[in-house]
């Protein structure tokens, strides 16, 4: 680790503020930042969201559990990250069960998901929910066939910046933002991604449907510790949904979705106008716009 040579980061486009007048539009989008009992980082989710020209809604379990909110009326759904229920029994399985054994809860959720004109995030916990609940990388799989994030293999929690390079996949977030090497932060001990299904894998890998890597400072995908936090099989670091609009990672873009929340810029990008995070905001903008 002494002998390190530093992180190579690689801006594969110009990183831009979103147009000014996207807060004042009368017919904005609107996004669900959805929490639960022990979830965080919520408010940097609804303010990279609302910069990019959402309208935000704070919707806690609670509020779809006594019909206060419902989630026919959201183009997007983006599922925060932190340690519902404590992580107990394990990450996300209070959060999953709650929409998996409620027969209400669980057809309102594959409603969102089966409809055309939804996206969603998962990040972190959020991830977690998505692999447990089955919304990546497609549905319908078997309980013993379903990729999930278990503990890391440092059997440590991990909270500090890596680097992760974006492959080219569907994502619909991540769109016109293949080859970008950056730094981004992790926070979580179970985020090794499992595959039960070999054969699961490899229809995933010959789908591209892992959208970014853990890298080490040859840019290179790696599982090698501490580049890679948790161990990941081929360094991976989120799943996508075949067409796109479904997406799952385990590091937290939303924050850094500016500049000044990087903790560390090389030289020559210290004078971002923005970060290139926040392009995954405006991408899903753009797309519920099209």
């Amino acid at each position: 680790i002494y002998r390190r040579s530093g992180p190579s980061y690689h801006l594969s486009f110009k990183p831009e503020k979103p147009a000014g007048d996207r807060q004042t539009r009368m017919d904005k989008p609107k996004v669900a930042i959805l929490r639960d009992e022990g979830s965080n980082s919520d408010r940097e989710m609804s303010s990279a969201f609302y910069l990019a020209g959402f309208e935000v809604w704070d919707i806690n379990m609670s509020d779809l559990l006594e019909e206060r909110a419902t989630l026919d009326e959201f183009r997007g759904l983006a599922a925060v990250g932190g340690f519902s229920y404590a992580d107990v029994p394990e990450s996300a399985k209070g959060w999953a069960a709650t929409i998996r054994f409620n027969e209400r809860l669980r057809q309102q959720f594959e409603k969102f998901y089966q409809r055309p004109d939804t996206f969603s995030l998962g990040v972190c916990n959020g991830c977690q929910l998505f692999g447990l609940i089955g919304w990546v990388p497609w549905a319908g799989l078997e309980p013993q066939q379903q990729p999930r994030f278990i503990r890391n293999n440092s059997g440590r929690f991990e909270s500090r910046w890596v680097t992760v390079k974006v492959n080219n996949s569907p994502a619909i977030m991540l769109g016109g933002m293949a080859d970008l090497v950056f730094g981004i932060h992790v926070d979580h001990g179970e985020g090794r991604l499992h595959f039960p299904s070999s054969e699961i894998k490899r229809q995933i890998l010959d789908q591209s449907l892992t959208p970014l890597v853990y890298v080490d400072d040859q840019s290179e995908a790696t599982e090698i510790y501490p580049f890679n936090p948790n161990g990941s099989p081929l360094g991976i670091a989120g799943l996508c949904s075949p067409d796109g609009r479904h997406l799952a990672m385990m590091p937290h873009p939303e924050r850094v979705f500016l500049p000044w929340q990087a903790h560390w810029l090389p030289e020559e990008m210290k004078e971002l106008e923005a970060s290139p995070w926040l392009k995954m905001f405006c991408n899903a903008f753009e797309w519920c716009n099209k």
